[in-house]
């Protein structure tokens, strides 16, 4: 048997040279991947920059969107400042909640490229003209057209699983998660310390100037700026989508051959093996119940992750009459900046090491426990002041941050490996229009719980922002159960089998298979 092993590899070896398409960008990509095995730092770069511009416009109003509100006047009360600053931030997600399948649909069609370019344009312009927002209407508008036509996110998360091999995709979906996270954070940032340059630095900027009349361009203009970098780098980005006659069938095939499985090259019984462990795949995404299920969870955390960062950052700046802490937008700025390098240090460090050890449902488990005592004990933070609140404030946010993209970062690998490579760009359309629609809720549902709770202040029961913290909590915990079973079915890897499995394969198997896999 070891004499006709020899020949019987060769002949597998020529059968995959023979899948090869020079012209195709897919081809390229895979069959890079298959003799290149180094972390491939360069493409991690490149997603990291597109997905920060993508991230950068969604929460960089959150520190300054209070005063841009107030100074439209279209709230009666104080109090109501809070509900209609709700309907701003819901505004870009409506708007990407109603494209995303349609992004997807797009991006398997004609590829990533095109999807990452048109989105990163859409950043340059639409996020500048926001900034030169006169009422609250224009505003909305702007916003809901940049969300509409920004398919960057679920394309990227895509290509972050395309781009990697098999052993770097913890890494490569921990780029978009941790770039993402960053730019939630970096954001606000940004949007606290440029907004209302003329009143902040009188010495630069005069109220005559053009950031004097209209205070919150600054901000939005350097993240235009920072797109139209991203623009330039996404022109570098390797096209993974295989673009040639071949079947679905055998653009996966390749595809699993340069991730160093050989799942793809059988047609026997490793194949049916294989279309077992992924339920319908090619006849419809939404009967795959691990893709499903792994989405609705995803949503529930989503719509708990953009309620908290509206709360925060709209609580934050209330006066404490309000139950707020009387933040200047310079520091929400500065706690949440603080907040992006503790972030940061743990998605590139700890992060991939970590899943590793105790997989990615196990990650989202622990963040959810530990996310629901840290934001109870919030209304105890804004009993403080001075030193002791900075402290307190900035450790709380860096670790909510922290849990929350570990979380968000364990639940796209799963989506991603509950697929296909072909149907990727369609899953995460579908999975970025659910979020979307959840996110379009957390916003407006947000703003209006803290103007709600923001006038009892004397009530008996969950008096003021404790009532605001205490329904951020029972979403965290609903999502915590979801990712027990039944309800949360976790894949089995699409893309590579097991060990046990690869062992159990006997030579006499292999010759047999070998014999029927006859290129047409």
């Amino acid at each position: 048997m070891g004499e006709n092993r020899e020949p019987l590899l060769q002949k597998r070896e020529e059968e995959e040279k023979y899948e090869y398409f020079e012209d195709c960008p897919g081809c390229k990509v895979d069959l890079l991947k298959r003799f290149d095995s180094s972390i491939p730092v360069k493409a991690v770069f490149y997603i990291s920059i597109v997905t920060l511009c993508a991230a950068l416009p969604i929460s960089s109003l959150f520190p300054f969107l209070y005063f841009m509100v107030r100074d439209f006047h279209i709230a009666d009360r104080e109090e109501d400042i809070s509900y209609y600053a709700g309907f701003v931030g819901s505004s870009f997600m409506l708007g990407r909640a109603l494209t995303s399948i349609l992004w997807g649909v797009i991006a398997d069609r004609y590829g990533r490229k095109p999807v990452v370019i048109i989105g990163t344009i859409t950043v340059v312009i639409f996020n500048a003209l926001f900034g030169l927002s006169t009422n609250f209407w224009m505003a909305i508008i702007l916003r809901f057209l940049m969300g509409s036509m920004c398919g960057i996110i679920g394309t990227m998360r895509a290509y972050a699983s395309e781009i990697c091999r098999k052993e770097y995709h913890a890494l490569g979906i921990s780029a978009v998660s941790t770039s993402w996270g960053i730019g939630l954070v970096i954001g606000p940032a940004i949007g606290g310390y440029l907004a209302q340059p003329a009143e902040k630095y009188p010495g630069v900027f005069s109220k005559e100037s053009l950031f004097g009349r209209f205070p919150y361009l600054l901000p939005c203009l350097m993240i235009s700026l920072f797109a139209l970098v991203a623009t330039v780098v996404s022109f570098w980005l390797p096209e993974t989508l295989h673009k040639h006659n071949k079947t679905n069938e055998h653009q996966s095939h390749l595809h699993d051959v340069a991730e160093g499985t050989t799942n793809g090259l059988y047609l026997s019984d490793s194949m049916k093996h294989s279309e077992r462990r992924i339920p319908n795949s090619q006849k419809s995404l939404l009967k795959n119940w691990p893709l499903v299920s792994a989405i609705i969870v995803y949503c529930v955390f989503q719509l708990h992750d953009i309620a908290y960062l509206e709360i925060f950052s709209l609580w934050a700046v209330s006066p404490r009459t309000l139950g707020g802490l009387s933040f200047t937008t310079t520091d929400v700025g500065q706690v949440l900046a603080i907040t992006g390098v503790g972030l940061l240090l743990f998605q590139l460090f700890a992060y991939p090491l970590v899943e590793r050890i105790v997989g990615p449902v196990m990650i989202s488990r622990v963040g959810a426990v530990l996310s629901i005592p840290l934001l109870a004990s919030y209304p105890c933070i804004a009993l403080l002041s001075g030193f002791c609140l900075s402290i307190a404030l900035n450790c709380a946010s860096m670790l909510k941050n922290v849990l929350s993209v570990s979380i968000t970062t364990g639940l796209l690998i799963m989506q991603n490996r509950a697929v296909a490579q072909e149907q990727r760009g369609a899953a995460n359309g579908i999975s970025m229009c659910s979020m979307s629609f959840f996110k379009t809720i957390g916003p407006a549902a947000g703003g209006s719980l803290l103007s709600w709770a923001q006038r009892r202040q004397d009530a008996d029961i969950l008096p003021g922002d404790q009532l605001v913290f205490f329904v951020l909590n029972v979403i965290e915990l609903l999502g915590l159960l979801l990712t027990f079973r039944p309800f949360l079915q976790e894949p089995e890897d699409n893309i590579s089998k097991s060990k046990n499995d690869s062992a159990d394969q006997s030579e006499n198997g292999i010759q047999e298979t070998l014999s029927l896999t006859e290129l047409p």
